[in-house]
């Protein structure tokens, strides 16, 4: 056996990534970071401004910023095809975007659901099919990160009832597909944040309820974003080449399971 490489993202020189939600937060960390590790990187997001911005932050070069709403759920096969051929290869798809709005949850109308599910549960599933089969098609296998909240487990909380709902289930449907892809060579995981500091951690939330949810955390602190992406990345290189089907705990230890 040839011996292993202890970069953190071996494995990624010149490979094919798709990160979404890059530009801002936790996706635009982990775009970067998987850039440092030499991947080629498609960054997807609506916020054209700020994926422009995240893209010139890589290191590298040769990356994709493409503008697209991942709501619009059938364009999502042909948005994979396509950068599967620029790219000439896909080795990895984190999926990092999301939508949460924050709400009482007699507040919760149809239309919020179906627009927090939309992106963070229906367009993953569609995503993770699209990229599994691209991954398969190439016979190299690969990787897939998908980005759940550590709300899964304990429930929602602070006007995330809907949200929450579609993050528990990106943990299940990542089970799925880590059963199905497997065999193939295609290892499938979610990580699960707990409170990290992004601009949607302090979206439509009171600063004593941040503060309050920080002194809980046994670190003292929120988590920063580099902190997940360096997790991603991990899951994404050789290193994680017998972890399939796992959940990730990233949260300093407010959460222990």
């Amino acid at each position: 056996m040839a011996e292993t490489s202890w970069n953190l993202g071996a494995g990624l020189d010149g490979r094919g990534v798709i990160v979404t939600g890059a530009a801002s937060g936790i996706g635009r960390a982990t775009a970067i970071a998987m850039a440092a590790a030499g991947a080629r990187v498609a960054a997807v997001d609506r916020d054209g401004p700020g994926l422009l911005d995240a893209v010139a932050a890589m290191p590298g070069a040769n990356h994709l910023p493409i503008t697209f709403d991942l709501a619009e759920i059938s364009s999502i096969e042909g948005l994979v095809a396509d950068i599967a051929a620029e790219f000439g290869d896909l080795w990895a798809l984190a999926a990092v975007a999301a939508f949460l709005r924050r709400q009482t949850l007699e507040e919760v109308t149809e239309a919020d659901w179906d627009d927090q599910h939309d992106v963070n549960l229906k367009a993953a599933f569609f995503l993770n099919r699209a990229a599994g089969r691209a991954m398969i098609s190439g016979g190299k296998g690969g990787r897939i990160v998908n980005f759940s909240s550590l709300a899964w487990l304990t429930g929602p909380v602070f006007g995330s009832d809907a949200y929450v709902a579609s993050k528990a289930g990106v943990v299940s449907m990542t089970r799925g597909f880590a059963r199905h892809f497997g065999p193939h060579g295609v290892l499938v995981n979610t990580i699960a944040p707990g409170q990290i500091d992004t601009p949607m951690q302090h979206n439509d939330n009171r600063p004593e309820v941040v503060a309050a949810a920080t002194a809980q955390c046994p670190l003292g602190r929120m988590g920063r974003p580099e902190e997940l992406a360096a997790v991603a990345v991990f899951l994404a290189s050789q290193h994680a080449s017998f972890v399939n089907g796992a959940t990730i705990n990233v949260s300093g230890g407010l959460v222990m399971y």
